[in-house]
């Protein structure tokens, strides 16, 4: 009975107080998660320190690097930014010198990012930057736990999307 010391699995109950502080929360997996992000993306954030670009700068770096023209509508769809955010962070880049903007054929309010000599300079360098990060902190994984983390993190996010 639960009010005996029993939980409902037949198992004793810690006296108050007596359970370790995290146990419970090291037992849920969003908990997890959630550190292991704030773990990794602090990592990231200081591999990223020596092109003084952010986590976000980055994204939309390799966005428009891998689709030149991408527009910034699209930008913040697939990277889940709010578009008036999206705007202050393209707005710092072209200041700098990683990416221009240019007006959409066709669409008098659309722009397409292009990336500059710079920002491909700035952004091969932060690739292979981030591409040791996750190497050194994914190290404790064989390729195939990799493989699986990855498929069942995309498979959960898929899920949390409505996909």
């Amino acid at each position: 009975m639960a009010g005996d010391g029993e939980n409902s699995n037949g198992g004793a109950e810690p006296a108050a107080g007596t359970a370790e502080p995290m146990e419970k929360l090291d037992q849920l997996i969003g908990y997890n998660l959630k550190r292991v992000y704030i773990l990794v993306k602090n990592d990231f954030r200081q591999v990223l320190t020596d092109d003084d670009i952010s986590p976000r700068m980055f994204s939309v770096l390799s966005m428009s690097v891998e689709s030149a023209g991408i527009t910034q509508s699209e930008v913040a769809r697939q990277l889940g930014i709010e578009r008036s955010g999206l705007v202050s962070i393209i707005d710092d880049m072209e200041k700098r010198g990683l990416l221009s903007r240019m007006p959409v054929e066709g669409d008098r309010r659309a722009q397409a990012l292009h990336t500059t000599e710079e920002g491909r300079a700035v952004y091969k360098r932060a690739l292979a930057a981030v591409f040791s990060h996750e190497e050194r902190i994914f190290s404790v994984l064989t390729p195939e736990e990799q493989a699986s983390l990855l498929e069942v993190l995309m498979r959960v996010r898929r899920s949390v999307e409505g996909g």
